[in-house]
């Protein structure tokens, strides 16, 4: 039996991941498996629920995650988010739940519920994934790892864009601090933290748009092939 095509992209916010990630799958023709909007939703959850930042308690949180139907649903404009049956789509890309994803990504509880989510989803009929330790710690084994990243102020720039796209525009010294405080957050946390190492393909996507770097993608996956 063929092993599914399972990709793992990983790197900091802002890098273009899930862009990348959903042009690459398209060109390979298996799903795109949006991870990062799987902590987005337990992070509104939990900011719904009034649970503050830093979070003081994270056994509810994780109390939160368990009780959460995350579904993602393949749409022209992306990937649309239910969770428990309500559309979240939009409600998950707010600014301020980018912090809240970070924050409850580093609770093991979290991890336990959604990590064996993403495998299972991956099994089924291959994916892309993209996150911060996708390589690392939810399917270390694939062949087909990358690690894309670029600088802080080159992510902060596409970061502005996208918000001003999405008619939320916040301005660029305060998306460049919460970026920094992000990768911080991210790279120190005890648990999965964001690291590179000697498994990945490096590819540093400043000055390089989406489809050019999903090429170089498949190119390196296919000559691997």
């Amino acid at each position: 039996m063929t092993e599914p095509l399972i990709v793992a992209i990983d790197g900091p916010s802002g890098a273009g991941k899930s862009t990348v990630a959903r042009i690459l799958a398209q060109r390979l023709g298996v799903p795109y498996i949006d991870t990062g909007a799987m902590y987005r939703t337990v992070g509104l959850a939990a900011r719904e629920a009034g649970i503050p930042l830093p979070i003081p308690d994270a056994g509810r949180v994780a109390a939160i995650a368990e009780s959460l139907q995350i579904e993602l649903l393949p749409d022209t404009k992306g990937t649309r988010v239910l969770c428990n049956g309500r559309e979240v789509t939009e409600a998950i890309r707010q600014p301020e739940i980018s912090r809240y994803a970070s924050a409850v990504s580093a609770i093991p509880g979290v991890r336990r519920r959604l990590v064996p989510l993403q495998r299972r989803l991956a099994r089924e009929r291959g994916g892309v994934l993209e996150g911060r330790d996708i390589g690392t710690k939810v399917f270390p084994q694939t062949p087909h790892k990358f690690f894309l990243t670029a600088s802080a102020e080159e992510r902060a720039r596409r970061r502005v864009r996208e918000l001003a796209g999405r008619g939320t525009p916040q301005p660029y010294a305060d998306v460049l601090a919460e970026m920094e405080g992000r990768d911080s957050d991210d790279s120190n946390r005890a648990d999965s933290p964001l690291k590179l190492d000697g498994g990945y393909i490096l590819i540093d996507s400043s000055g390089l748009d989406a489809p050019a770097v999903a090429a170089e993608m498949e190119r390196r996956i296919r000559g691997a092939g």
